[in-house]
Formats: C-alpha cells, sequence, structure tokens
C-alpha cells in the first residue's frame, strides 16, 4: 500500500481547489493508497472523512510567502513523522529538502505566460508584475528540483518544459458529471431573476472571477459587433463574478473593465450575477446558449469541460490548451480579436444544425476527463518513483 503525504495548503480556491476535492474521494476509494492529506480549516470542512485518509489541519502564516516558509521549515518533520513514502505537492512549489521523493503538480500558466507579464506593464500594475516574476522563478525551479513534475495538459507540460529544460509529465484533471450535477438546490433568487430579465436573448456563459489574464476586455470589446451581427436580436453576457474590485478575490482591479463597458454602452448587454456556487453552476450552464472565453493563459481550464457536458458550444480563444481540451467541440478565435470573437460567436449562433453538432461532440469529450483516470496515473508514477528510490518493499505485495 501506497501513503501518499499530500500538501493541500495552497488549496484555498480556484483550480486548486476543485483539484483537490475531486481527488481526495477518489483516494478514499482505493484500497491500495493511504493519504495524509495537509489542509486549513476550510478546507478541511469540504472534504470527506475515510479510514484511509487523515486531514491533518494546520494554521500557517498569512499570504503565499508565509505559507511557503512554513513548509519549507514545519514540512520535512511532519513528512517522516506520518511514515508516508511520497510527498504529493499540489501547490505549484516544492519542499526543497523532502525526506521522500516528491511529485510536483504544477498548474499555474501565468508563470510561463509573456502575455500576462506584457499585460501587467500596460495596466502599470508593477507591484502585482513583481510578485509574479518572483514566484514564477520559484516555480520554475521547483519544476526542476521535483523527483517528477506534473501538468494538467499535455500544451502547459510543454510550456513547462521549454522554460525549465525538464520533461513534465501531462496527466489530465479529470471530471465527475453525476458529481457535478448532484446538487439540486435552486440557484439563489437574486441569481434567477437575473436570468429570468435575459428571456428571449442570446444568452453567452462565462464562469470566472474577475482577473487580467482570462481576458474579460476582449469579450467586452465583441459586444458592439455582435449586436450588428445578430440584427434585431440582443445579447446578454452572464458573467458570474462583479465588475467591482471590492467583490473579487486578489488584488485584480475592475475599474477598466467597468469603464470599459459604460464608454461602450454595453451595459444592458452584460450581466454581473455575482458569485454563484460550484454547486450550482450545472443549472447556470443549462439556461444560456453558448459558452465563451477570451482567456490568454491556462493550464487545463475546467470551465470548458463542465460546460461541454451540459451540452453547451464553445466559442474559445486559440489556445493550444484550449484546442486540447475542447477539440471539434468548440470554433476559435485570435484571443485579442473582439472582432473576430464577435463573428465566431454569431456563426454559431446563425446555425442551429451547427449548435447541435458542437453540443453532441462537446458531450462526448468532457467523458474523457476522469478522476479516477487522472488518480490511477498519480498512483502508476508513484510506482515508478518508489521502484527508482529502492523503496518498494514499503509496499505490500500485489499492490
Amino acid at each position: 500500500m501506497i501513503h501518499l503525504f499530500i500538501n493541500a495548503l495552497a488549496a484555498s480556491a480556484g483550480g486548486g481547489l476543485t483539484y483537490v476535492k475531486n481527488v481526495i474521494p477518489q483516494v478514499a476509494a482505493r484500497k491500495d493508497l493511504r493519504a495524509t492529506v495537509l489542509v486549513d480549516s476550510i478546507l478541511r470542512e469540504n472534504l470527506p472523512k475515510s479510514q484511509n485518509v487523515e486531514l491533518m489541519e494546520v494554521a500557517t502564516p498569512p499570504g503565499t510567502g508565509g505559507r511557503f516558509w512554513f513548509e519549507q521549515r514545519k514540512l520535512p518533520a511532519m513528512i517522516e513523522r506520518s511514515s508516508a513514502d511520497l510527498l504529493l505537492s499540489t501547490g505549484n512549489f516544492a519542499l526543497w529538502n523532502s525526506p521522500v521523493p516528491q511529485i510536483l503538480l504544477s498548474r499555474n500558466a501565468l508563470y510561463t505566460s509573456a502575455d500576462f507579464i506584457e499585460d501587467l506593464r500596460r495596466r502599470g500594475d508593477y507591484r502585482l508584475w513583481l510578485d509574479t516574476e518572483l514566484k514564477g522563478i520559484f516555480a520554475k525551479a521547483s519544476v526542476r528540483g521535483a523527483d517528477a513534475a506534473v501538468a494538467p495538459s499535455a500544451a502547459f507540460a510543454e510550456e513547462l518544459r521549454q522554460c525549465t529544460g525538464k520533461p513534465v509529465i501531462a496527466l489530465h484533471h479529470g471530471f465527475d458529471a453525476a458529481a457535478f450535477c448532484s446538487d439540486q438546490a435552486p440557484l439563489p433568487a437574486n441569481v434567477q431573476e437575473k436570468i429570468a430579465g435575459t428571456a428571449g436573448c442570446l444568452r453567452l456563459l462565462f464562469v470566472s472571477h474577475y482577473n487580467y489574464y482570462r481576458n474579460f476586455e476582449t469579450l467586452i470589446r465583441a459586444l458592439p459587433a455582435l449586436r450588428d451581427e445578430l440584427g434585431p436580436r440582443e445579447v446578454r453576457l452572464l458573467l458570474t463574478c462583479q465588475l467591482s474590485s471590492d467583490a473579487n478575490p486578489g488584488s485584480y482591479r475592475t475599474e477598466s473593465a467597468a469603464a470599459l463597458v459604460k464608454e461602450l454602452g454595453v451595459s444592458r448587454n452584460v450581466v454581473e450575477l455575482g458569485f454563484v456556487a460550484y454547486g450550482s453552476l450545472h443549472q447556470l450552464y443549462r439556461a444560456c446558449d453558448i459558452y465563451v472565453t477570451a482567456a490568454y493563459a491556462e493550464s487545463f481550464a475546467h470551465p470548458l469541460v463542465e460546460a461541454m457536458s451540459m451540452g453547451l458550444p464553445v466559442v474559445a480563444s486559440d489556445l493550444a490548451v484550449h484546442r486540447e481540451i475542447c477539440d471539434e467541440a468548440a470554433i476559435y478565435f485570435p484571443r485579442f480579436s473582439p472582432e473576430q470573437a464577435a463573428a465566431a460567436i454569431a456563426r454559431v449562433a446563425a446555425s442551429a444544425q451547427m449548435r447541435q453538432d458542437m453540443s453532441a461532440e462537446g458531450i462526448r469529450r468532457s467523458r474523457n476527463f476522469s478522476w479516477r483516470e487522472h488518480v490511477e496515473g498519480i498512483v502508476g508514477l508513484s510506482l515508478a518513483l518508489l521502484r527508482k528510490e529502492g523503496s518498494s518493499g514499503t509496499l505490500e505485495s500485489g499492490s
């Protein structure tokens, strides 16, 4: 039996939280795995209890830097006390002096994105620029230093290989359609009211809190051209955030996007739903017509798989990651071209047959992503590392 020590302290939001909440139940269901999972108090409440999964709650200093130094100082002794065979680091940064072989999950595309750095410079956000550059140095060094580095897509694995010189293993993140649709509680009343106000309109959906790399501005700039393309039919872009800095996590400033909405006269066309709980998202996808994204940096993009599973046609920026995830279930446009984004959306909106074909292909495509298969890949990699380290004597026969 393999004993994994999983450092999940970085899983506080977004893809990291989605990852841990889906992987731990898969680990718990296996008879060939034990896991000690390092979590904070919030994550602990959202994870299932199991005989073979021990949740170890710790309090860390605030901020990425505080967590990083806590891990480097305290984690080695905690791993040794647990008698774990391997360390699975889920937060982009490796443990420099790991007492056991280490698998690093690297999933932050911002550390390799020239577009993001240029965007920060253009916006004059030099503090975030410096923060990203410094974290990028540590993240790339972590890839080089880990016993094995894993990325959630082949496209991102190749990006990491090019900037670190080290081979990186691609293991797709997964998806569980049954679990995703299990919560049947209705959407909040205020969200239902906003959706009802878009009846008869072409409903475009974009699921994300506001940040720079998801490139909200290109979608906003596409709306005037799209109104012209659609003729009398009105269009609404539904956002799962508010264009208000106080209502969004992190340090991203929304003022320029909010000003752009007013400047272009598209306030009626942008519907700010605000935060929608993950368990309710399946109902939101079903209420919309097309899923759109203009992101210029991604390592996997879970909402694309979610949208495809719900039968939504996808119109996405032309990134290698997006093509890898969606294949023929999407049509693509240059990431900084609002005109071509509008043309692509209008093309899908104009053809019922195209929407039907894309919907069917998306549902089929979404079935290619499995959390069970992802964990199977982690187990296979763990066995290979243990054999390489000569540690397989800790495993039970037949495991």
